[in-house]
């Protein structure tokens, strides 16, 4: 594998998130390489809201919260490693489809290596949905690290 320069992180703040971060913060430090740590705030917490039947307003407040909240989670997340303030880090959020997300978010940040945790979250979307880590393994351009 060449030297990786800029490493993608997804993150859903599970404890297999941070196992993930951490891996991705050695490497970056030992090679020099760029961290991008990415949450992506599902669609389909915005199709609930239509089904309820919301006003736009509404919407639009229940969309800046998450943000809000997952931008705020990001910071408390890499706060857990002291390491990330020696190493150059962009926090994004997007939403979307999980795995397309992080693919699309990997071919515009020309990434290199994508660190992704095994497991996630539980719950029961996790078997509807599908594994994350499964598609972006098999449709990622580049090396994928899969950490438990």
């Amino acid at each position: 594998m060449p030297r990786p320069t800029n490493i993608l992180v997804p993150t859903d703040f599970s404890e297999y998130s941070d196992r993930a971060l951490r891996q991705a913060l050695d490497i970056a430090k030992q090679y020099g390489a760029k961290i991008y740590i990415l949450h992506v705030l599902p669609e389909e917490v915005y199709h609930v809201g239509e089904l309820v039947d919301f006003t736009g307003d509404t919407l639009q407040t229940i969309e800046k919260n998450k943000l809000a909240t997952a931008k705020e989670n990001l910071k408390k997340q890499l706060d857990k490693f002291p390491v990330a303030k020696e190493t150059e880090v962009v926090a994004d959020v997007k939403k979307g489809l999980c795995y397309e997300a992080i693919l699309e978010e990997a071919a515009q940040r020309s990434i290199d290596l994508i660190v992704i945790a095994s497991l996630g979250q539980s719950g029961i979307a996790k078997y509807l949905i599908g594994s994350v880590a499964r598609n972006v393994l098999k449709g990622a351009k580049c090396p994928v690290l899969l950490t438990k």
